[in-house]
């Protein structure tokens, strides 16, 4: 046995065994669906970040709802003014206390103290912008969790679809393999009887080495195609999945005259965007005017901890206006500015190259088209050629060369109608996408 012959030996034995020694699990495209949309680590991270904006949204309540406070303080002092305050306000004061040498030099006096305060905002008009704006990204990034959604489901189909392909692959490789076999066996029993040359039968042999390679190589594609399917369902990769129905022509939606919907969620989305910003510059600007504030607090005094024999409230409201804060203000609002009309711009772009791209996709939906007709012809030509010399290379007819170049032209075909399918069905799955509303 020569070294041609050894080495096509071991690599389908090497092949087989990697094949074989894996477990495959059949899987359906729904359920990949369901199982990206369950565990997908992508579509956990932007819940997570919707869940943030969502408490961003809920800090902003703070333009209306009060703030309230409790304390409670312990004190001792011989400090002749705050002695006097303290007994004051636990409301212990007698006329003895009014004695000059008891004023200047007092004894040693605890206090405790016991206060509620309460700030409620009343006029508060850049918050309320802020409050808008965090609104605005909220929604924008939960629609942008659905166009991640929607992405996502885009993606399994592809990755779908290139299981399937490297199936097909692995298929026609297989019948590839078997067909060369055959041939090399006839063309061995031709060469024992004086019909072929020993060049002839190294071709023969050299082909089925090729073809053992690319069937080696096709099914790595397949482990790989498996291992990120499995990615996608956030599941470890273990085994390999079978998809439960073959590559095949899909139908598809209706889509010839659709156009770009504003109302489609990441383009929604950037709308949001820039309705976040705009609120954010009109935040900025209306933090040049006054501020209105209530406030009030309840205060418990006592000797003793923990008591309150002693009380007293304060209530108001205030009136606070930053007039300068060192050109701060005004440099921040110009700032804010320019990001909107950043956010505008970007809004504008995003359209403008959503739109391109909907039409690079029609034209490559009209090139697959084209190119699935052709190459389905080609495969049957191909093939029909491939009979038509097998026939004649059996009846001694027909050179060994030009059989193998017949046989590597049907396979080249084969494999090239199957990525047509495959391209084609991209194509119609990326369309309806970028058409979604």
């Amino acid at each position: 046995m020569n070294r041609i012959k050894l080495s096509v030996i071991l690599l389908t034995f090497f092949t087989s065994l990697s094949a074989s020694s894996q477990q495959v699990t059949p899987i359906s495209k729904d359920s990949v669906v369901q199982k990206v949309e369950e565990n997908n680590r992508k579509l956990k991270i932007s819940e997570q970040e919707f869940l943030q904006a969502q408490a961003d949204y809920r800090q902003t309540n703070a333009v209306f709802l009060p703030n309230i406070s409790v304390s409670h303080t312990a004190m001792t002092t011989n400090n002749p003014l705050m002695a006097f305050g303290s007994k004051l306000n636990q409301e212990r004061i007698s006329q003895s206390d009014f004695n000059p040498a008891l004023l200047n030099d007092p004894d040693r006096i605890n206090n405790f103290a016991t206060k509620i305060e309460v700030e409620q905002p009343i006029v508060n008009l850049d918050g309320i912008f802020q409050r808008k704006a965090a609104d605005s990204k909220m929604e924008a990034t939960r629609l942008n969790g659905e166009r991640t959604g929607d992405y996502m489901k885009l993606e399994v189909e592809k990755a779908y679809m290139e299981l399937q392909l490297a199936y097909k692959a692995v298929n026609v490789l297989e019948k590839a393999r078997e067909a060369a076999l055959s041939n090399q066996k006839m063309a061995s029993d031709r060469y024992k009887q004086g019909y072929l040359q020993k060049a002839d039968i190294l071709s023969v042999e050299v082909r089925v080495s090729e073809i053992n390679n690319r069937l080696h190589y096709a099914k790595s594609n397949l482990e790989n195609a498996s291992d990120y399917l499995e990615f996608l369902m956030g599941q470890s990769q273990e085994g390999i999945l079978k998809p439960t129905d073959s590559l095949q022509i899909n139908s598809l939606v209706e889509t010839e005259n659709a156009g770009i919907s504003e109302e489609r969620s990441d383009i929604k989305a950037m709308e949001l965007a820039t309705e976040a910003r705009k609120d954010m510059y009109k935040a900025d600007k209306m933090s040049f005017l006054p501020r209105l504030n209530a406030f009030g607090s309840y205060e418990l005094y006592d000797e003793d901890i923990f008591q309150g024999d002693a009380s007293g409230y304060i209530a108001g409201v205030s009136l606070s206006w930053d007039l300068f804060q060192g050109s701060k203000r005004i440099g921040k609002t110009q700032k804010s500015r320019a990001e909107y009309e950043q956010a505008k711009l970007e809004y504008e772009q995003y359209v403008s190259k959503s739109t391109m791209e909907l039409n690079k996709a029609r034209r490559a939906l009209k090139d697959a088209e084209n190119k699935l007709t052709l190459s389905e012809l080609a495969m049957q030509q191909s093939e029909e050629s491939l009979r038509i010399r097998t026939n004649r290379f059996e009846e001694g007819l027909e050179k060994t060369s030009d059989l193998l170049s017949a046989e590597a032209k049907y396979l080249e075909k084969e494999l090239e109608y199957y990525q047509t399918i495959y391209e084609y069905n991209y194509a119609k799955a990326y369309l309806e996408f970028l058409t979604k509303k």
